[in-house]
């Protein structure tokens, strides 16, 4: 059994942990079911059962994740907006979560990767 996030900012430390660790399906469990990740960059993963498997792919090559400060959540009812900045300052990373029945908290929406395009 995995720990659960019982505050939307738990997920972005339970994720940095469980992918150090090389467990794909211990990150996927940080997601709801029907949950959509925008990645790769310029696709869409759907479901927790396709996120584990895209996880599972991503980790095989044993990269390193580094905790990154979380910006401030914000919450409205059982929806929060969790963000944080790229340790490179390039962009942004936002995610939707929502509160469980047990209380806890899981991924619904991900945007890992997100670079604004100039405007020239």
């Amino acid at each position: 059994m995995y720990e659960k996030a019982m505050h939307p900012e738990d997920i972005t430390r339970l994720f940095v942990e469980r992918s150090n660790a090389g467990d794909a399906a211990g990150v996927a469990a940080l997601y709801a079911e029907d949950a959509v990740m925008a990645y790769p960059p310029g696709s869409r993963t759907v479901g927790r059962a396709a996120i584990e498997e895209l996880w599972a792919a991503v980790l095989a090559g044993r990269p390193h994740f580094v905790p990154e400060e979380s910006l401030p959540t914000l919450i409205s009812g059982d929806l929060a907006l969790t963000s944080t900045p790229p340790r490179d300052g390039a962009g942004a990373r936002a995610q939707v979560v929502r509160r469980q029945p047990d209380g806890s908290w899981l991924r619904v929406l991900d945007q890992p990767e997100f670079v604004p395009v100039s405007v020239e």
